[in-house]
């Protein structure tokens, strides 16, 4: 590590204080990461489906009314010890840890939507590709928009926390009481991943210091993935 990096990390700059080489290779870094964590994901579910335990883990995971509610709680719960390891300050193997902890939980939740998706809907893989590569060109272009822009999505903290809470009300009503969101729902939650995007992009840019690139990927990571799970639902409705 250089002198200049090294004076960065101890004193908190942020990327967006760091000197422009720094600033460009820690959001190279990032990038990085996402990409291994999204590699970390797919081989993950790719595991899953290929030693034929999709199917009897979907039916574990949805078997009564309540289940899918205990499925989410420990997604939850697992996902905060994951970003709390995953923005350690004094153990890289932490941080690390956390990436791979974050991947396999999502991994694991993901199973029944995409076990439904392959298995019982016409052309599933195809309709998988096809939401994947949608869900990379609307990342993109809400990167794009950011990184272009400079603007601090900061703003939207508080807007997310509270859409996510009531979000999650919902959802908990909805299998409590056995009714079905429908598809104006997945384009509200569609729109809120795209804000979170905006929001974690710019947190990349302005507010995170330049060690802190794997904490950065994975909140990066679980907006897209949000983003592909009800882009991939609306597409599985009009299949």
């Amino acid at each position: 590590m250089n002198e200049s990096a090294y004076v960065n990390e101890v004193r908190g700059l942020s990327a967006a204080d760091a000197l422009p080489e720094e600033r460009a290779a820690f959001i190279r870094k990032t990038y990085i990461h996402l990409v291994g964590a999204i590699l970390l994901f797919g081989g993950f579910v790719t595991g899953i489906f290929y030693t034929g335990n999709a199917i009897p883990l979907t039916q574990t995971m949805l078997g009564t009314q309540f289940s899918w509610l205990i499925v989410l709680g420990i997604f939850m719960g697992v996902s905060w010890l994951a970003n709390s390891w995953g923005r350690s300050q004094t153990s890289p193997y932490m941080q690390y840890m956390g990436l791979i902890l974050i991947a396999l939980a999502y991994s694991i939740v993901f199973v029944p939507l995409l076990a439904v998706a392959a298995y019982y809907t016409a052309d599933g893989p195809q309709l998988i590709g096809k939401a994947a590569v949608t869900t990379g060109g609307l990342f993109a272009g809400l990167s794009a928009v950011v990184f272009l822009t400079r603007k601090d999505f900061s703003f939207l903290g508080p807007i997310l926390a509270i859409g996510g809470f009531v979000a999650l009300g919902f959802i908990a009503s909805a299998i409590l009481f056995g009714f079905t969101l429908g598809n104006v729902f997945a384009f509200a939650m569609v729109a809120f991943a795209g804000g979170s995007i905006l929001y974690e992009t710019s947190n990349m840019l302005h507010h995170y210091r330049t060690n802190q690139h794997v904490a950065a990927s994975m909140g990066l990571f679980a907006s897209v993935a949000l983003l592909f799970w009800y882009i991939l639902s609306i597409f599985m409705s009009r299949d």
